[in-house]
């Protein structure tokens, strides 16, 4: 069960006593706070940011409003909980899980925390889905660091990632905006363009035969001289790729070095 974190806010002690008693019986209720005025407030929620947030609308200071608007960039699950029903279009305008008149009702209480549950859930989980993709693409760049250093690539299939050292690839075919890596036994999605590969593939290791493809220099058995004197390489897992026209000269000339 995951807990969370509650601030009362309220000017008057007795309320909060009533609040807190409430709370008691929520075992997901963690760390609980108390605000008495809107200055404490703003300083706790700078402090410890709770993830449900208990307000009443008027109080020293200034109202529930403006403890709103200085939570706004990360607001937590509000309810207010108040004697005056007649703010409660504007606390819905301003995204208010539900709001609650004095004197509270357990029953009602209960339908309104269990709203604020609901809320903070799902804030914490998009919370955590956006650190997983950032930790995601932090991962992605730090693979692409490694590529280049390691000459391996990392590909994602069947929702793992997969690394294929260099020397496994026979050929990059372009694919749009990526390249299809081709081993012994497959072919796997990479993301990233041909012309980018290009320019970091060891030209010791590898040769573009073609404008679309990129070929592993030890996978070449044999090249086969077509009509129009036209070339085709014969590759090791037994695929024929054409060798381009203006990629001709540079072939002939790399494979008799």
């Amino acid at each position: 069960m995951t807990e969370m974190s509650v601030l009362v806010i309220d000017d008057e002690p007795l309320a909060r006593r009533r609040i807190l008693r409430l709370l008691a019986k929520y075992p997901w209720v963690g760390r609980v706070d108390e605000a008495a005025n809107v200055a404490q407030a703003v300083a706790i929620v700078a402090a410890r940011p709770p993830d449900i947030m208990l307000l009443d609308i008027q109080m020293p200071g200034g109202d529930g409003f403006d403890i709103l608007a200085a939570v706004a960039e990360a607001p937590p699950a509000v309810v207010f909980v108040t004697a005056f029903d007649h703010h409660a279009l504007r606390a819905f305008e301003n995204n208010a899980v539900d709001y609650v008149t004095k004197p509270i009702e357990p029953g009602r209480f209960h339908l309104a925390i269990e709203r604020a549950r609901a809320a903070a859930g799902a804030r914490l989980q998009s919370d955590r889905i956006a650190e997983l993709q950032e930790t995601l693409h932090a991962l992605k760049q730090a693979l692409g660091r490694e590529n280049r250093k390691n000459g391996e690539f990392w590909v994602r299939t069947h929702g793992e990632y997969l690394r294929i050292p260099a020397d496994d690839i026979i050929r990059f075919q372009a694919d749009r905006d990526y390249v299809r890596l081709h081993i012994a036994d497959g072919d796997y999605l990479y993301q990233e363009s041909l012309a980018s590969l290009e320019r970091r593939l060891d030209p010791a290791r590898f040769l573009r035969i073609h404008r679309s493809t990129i070929v592993q220099r030890s996978a070449i058995e044999r090249i086969k001289q077509m009509p129009f004197a036209s070339l085709v390489a014969v590759l090791t897992d037994g695929s024929e790729v054409r060798v381009g026209r203006t990629y001709t000269a540079a072939i002939r000339s790399a494979l008799s070095a």
